[in-house]
Order: structure tokens, then C-alpha cells, then sequence
């Protein structure tokens, strides 16, 4: 008999299901974005944990949590498809320890002194990052064994990636309303304590309103295939470059929701703009969310990725010739470069699925959970580097616990210096993930029109043969 995670029809999704698959990425970006927005700022601020430690913590936990990618890959592929799916289980079995684990990263014990913090530190932070790859890597699997259709592939993208806005919903307003320092250490923990019981119950909707269609071909495990897949996955000009680019974007995300705080706090003296800003810079997602596919069609998605993520270059090339100290002229700018990226960041995930599917045209192998680890295993460095560029831009300031306490005390040098990096970084990076997009990744709109043919003939003798073993 069948199991009954297969069905024959995979298109026709209802806007429910799509909705319900942002859930998960509303879930995991409720609890990420408490990473990429005030964790550096909680370490530094408020447990008092110098920036060189804080530097040592963010580089070995994140390598560690790099290399742990593809251990979590290799378990969740291995695992044998059930009722429910191979991957939606996954959501269940970890929201609730995921959730804990983020308290306890921003839970204050009274007595340590910062050597004994940075140890707690370190431990939260890399169990907290081990149950996010665990709920993570299935999640991210998700959108190919929902559909195979191209469209909706692209929709489920663009749906995704609003989901990971609207998560990010809940860290604005702590911003806005609870300042990050010592005295409010018990309102931030309560505060991400809210948040983290909120994402288990998004993930159990994002589980009860999603289905597993897409049949998973019957694979002999034999030895050493980790190794081979492996192979196959760094010979993949597609895989790999696509990797690189989505690296450099989380790792410029990361920096301007994290260094933007300083920046927001010592330059403008208003922390609370730290929160308009990602406004003003998710703002043209909500916008361009129903153009997406006419875009993507017309245009081609690796096209209007590449042409978007150069507009964002030279806005913030703009930003730092005129080095303003007017906020409205930079959240206007930080809009205007909002729309460049954010063709890039609504396509992404489509990007993946793309990229995937080309390898398993040309190998004839498809380990959806493995392939995925490794692109998250890349984002997981970007992570660091984000980490890196932030915690050393401080550094080479001279940031120090009077600028917490006295924002007005700051030197003139240092906030210039600050806002210089501060535009010119994310400009750079902006401009390879150009580069990179436009030249090194292949598949244009002519490829994957070719691809969608070649991934539905192989689909089609999928299907056929699992019809004749159920006979």
C-alpha cells in the first residue's frame, strides 16, 4: 500500500497552504531576528561581555553551527518518509525546546561576573542554534515536496519571505519599547519570552496548513554517499554560487540590523529609529510581493535579482557621498535601496529549489534535507562574517560602556567613522551579490524553461513507476 504523504496532483495550491507555509518562516524569524537585531547588543550592553569575547563566542559558535548543517541534513534525510511527511514532524518535535533554548539566551543570572557570562553565553547560544537547524533544515525542504510547479515555487518564495518580515515584527517593537540595557534585563526576558511561546504555536499551524505531495524516489543507501553527494553539490555551478550570494546577503542583513543599533543610538541619538529603518527597508517587500511573478517571468529571476541587488549598491554609494545626519534623507534612501535587495531576498528560496532541481537532473540524485543544510551551512558563515565586520567596526571605534550610558559623549571622528561603515559594507557586499548573480549563476530565464521540461519528464516516470509497484 501507498503512504499516504503521496499524492498524484502537484499544482493547484490554495492560498491557504501558501499562507500557512509562511508560517514557518514567520515561527523561525520570531525567534532569528532576536539574534540578528539585539543579541551582539544584549552581550555587550547588558551582560557586560567584552567585544573581543563577544567576537571569540560569535566566530567559534557559528563555525561550530556551520559544520553542524550538514550533520542535521544527513539525519533528516535519512530518515524514512511517515504518514505525515519526511520533514513537517521536524516542527513539531523541536518548536518547544527551540523556544526554551531562546530564553534562556536572554535570561540574566544574578552574581556572574562576564568571564561566567561568557561561558552561559556560549552554551545558550550554540544549543539555541542546534534546535534552529534542526526545525530549520526540514522547514527550508519543505517547498519542493509541496509542489513541482514552477509558478508556485515562486509564489511559496515570495510568500516565505514575507513571513520572515512579518516575524521580524516582534523584535521592532521590543526595540521601540524596551531600551537594551542592564536595568531591563527582566523586561527583555520576559518580552522574548512572549515571542518564543507565540512561534510554537505558528509552527503548529504552519504544520496542520501544509501537505507533502511531491514523492520521494526510493534510495539504497550505500557507502559513502554523504561524500559523493558532497562532491556533487561543490561541482554544481548553480548550487555554489547561489550559496555565495545568499551568504553575502544574510551576512549584510545581519550587519544592518545589528550595527544599525549602534549606528541609530550613538550617530542619530535615537535608538527607536533602529525600527523605522527596517521599515523603510522591508516596506517594498509588502509592495512588491504581487509583482513578483509577472517580474519574474517577464523578466527572469536570476535578471531582476542582479539588476535589483546593483540599484542597492549605488544607493548606499549615495549615502555615504552625501553623509547625511538627516534621518528622514537616510530611511528615504534606505527605502529606495529596500527595493533594489529586495527582488533577491523574495526570490531566494525559489533560487534554491531551482538549484536543486538542476543537480538532480544531472545526477539523478535529489537529497532535498542534505543539499539544503549545505546552502544554510554557507548562510551560517555569512552569519559570521556579519558578526566579524560588526564586532571589528566597533572595535576599531573605540566602543567602550560610556557611549551606553551617554550617546552625546561619543567623538565626532567615531560616529563619522560609524556611519561610513555603516553604508559603505552593506554598498560592497550589494555589489558582488550583483556580480555574482549576473555572471557566475547560470540558470537565466532561458535555462529554466529547459530545466522546468527536463524536471517534468523525470516526475512524470516517477509517478508512473510508483503507480505500477502499487498495482
Amino acid at each position: 500500500m501507498a503512504e499516504r504523504v503521496y499524492i498524484r496532483r502537484t499544482s493547484g495550491l490554495k492560498t491557504k497552504e501558501k499562507i500557512g507555509y509562511a508560517m514557518g518562516d514567520v515561527a523561525s524569524l520570531m525567534l532569528f531576528s532576536l539574534v540578528t537585531s539585539i543579541l551582539q547588543k544584549y552581550y555587550t550592553d547588558v551582560l557586560g561581555i567584552s567585544l573581543w569575547s563577544v567576537l571569540i563566542l560569535f566566530t567559534i559558535t557559528r563555525i561550530w553551527d556551520a559544520v553542524n548543517d550538514p550533520i542535521w541534513g544527513r539525519i533528516i534525510d535519512k530518515r524514512k518518509v511517515g504518514a505525515n511527511g519526511r520533514y513537517r514532524p521536524w516542527m513539531l518535535w523541536l518548536s518547544i525546546p527551540l523556544a526554551i533554548s531562546a530564553v534562556l539566551m536572554f535570561l540574566k543570572i544574578p552574581g556572574l561576573n562576564a568571564e561566567q557570562y561568557f561561558v552561559y553565553a556560549c552554551l545558550t547560544y550554540i544549543l539555541f542554534e542546534m534546535l534552529y537547524t534542526g526545525v530549520n533544515i526540514p522547514y527550508g525542504s519543505l517547498a519542493s515536496v509541496i509542489t513541482t510547479d514552477e509558478k508556485e515555487r515562486n509564489s511559496l518564495s515570495v510568500f516565505r519571505s514575507v513571513g520572515s518580515v512579518i516575524g521580524n515584527i516582534p523584535i521592532m517593537l521590543l526595540i521601540v519599547f524596551v531600551k537594551i540595557v542592564p536595568e531591563n534585563s527582566g523586561k527583555i526576558t520576559l518580552a522574548v519570552g512572549i515571542t518564543a511561546a507565540l512561534s510554537v504555536l505558528v509552527y503548529y499551524i504552519c504544520y496542520r496548513l501544509t501537505r507533502e505531495r511531491v514523492p520521494a524516489p526510493e534510495i539504497k543507501r550505500e557507502k559513502g554517499e554523504t561524500g559523493k553527494i558532497v562532491k556533487n553539490l561543490i561541482k554544481s555551478r548553480p548550487f555554489v554560487s547561489l550559496c555565495v550570494a545568499a551568504m553575502l546577503l544574510l551576512a549584510t542583513q545581519m550587519f544592518v540590523q545589528s550595527y544599525y543599533l549602534y549606528l541609530f543610538n550613538s550617530y542619530f541619538n535615537a535608538q527607536w529609529l533602529s525600527t523605522i529603518n527596517q521599515v523603510a527597508t522591508y516596506l517594498p517587500v509588502a509592495i512588491l510581493m504581487f509583482f513578483m511573478g509577472k517580474f519574474a517571468k517577464t523578466v527572469g529571476k536570476k535578471e531582476i535579482c542582479a539588476i535589483g541587488m546593483f540599484f542597492a549598491s549605488l544607493l548606499n554609494a549615495l549615502l555615504f557621498i552625501l553623509k547625511t545626519n538627516n534621518p528622514i534623507v537616510f530611511l528615504s534612501l534606505s527605502f529606495l535601496s529596500g527595493i533594489g535587495n529586495t527582488f533577491f531576498f523574495l526570490q531566494v528560496w525559489s533560487l534554491v529549489t531551482d538549484a536543486i532541481d538542476y543537480n538532480e537532473v544531472k545526477t539523478g540524485i535529489r537529497d532535498e534535507a542534505t543539499s539544503y543544510a549545505f546552502f544554510t551551512f554557507t548562510r551560517k558563515i555569512g552569519q559570521t562574517i556579519a558578526g566579524v565586520l560588526s564586532l571589528l567596526a566597533l572595535i576599531s571605534l573605540g566602543y567602550n560602556e560610556t557611549w551606553v550610558s551617554d550617546p552625546t559623549s561619543v567623538p565626532l571622528t567615531a560616529t563619522t567613522q560609524m556611519y561610513n561603515y555603516a553604508v559603505l559594507i552593506p554598498a560592497v557586499m550589494y555589489l558582488l551579490m550583483a556580480l555574482i548573480l549576473w555572471f557566475w549563476y547560470p540558470l537565466g530565464k532561458k535555462q529554466l524553461e529547459k530545466l522546468q521540461d527536463e524536471k517534468e519528464n523525470s516526475l512524470k516516470e516517477l509517478f508512473e513507476s510508483k503507480e505500477k509497484n502499487n498495482q
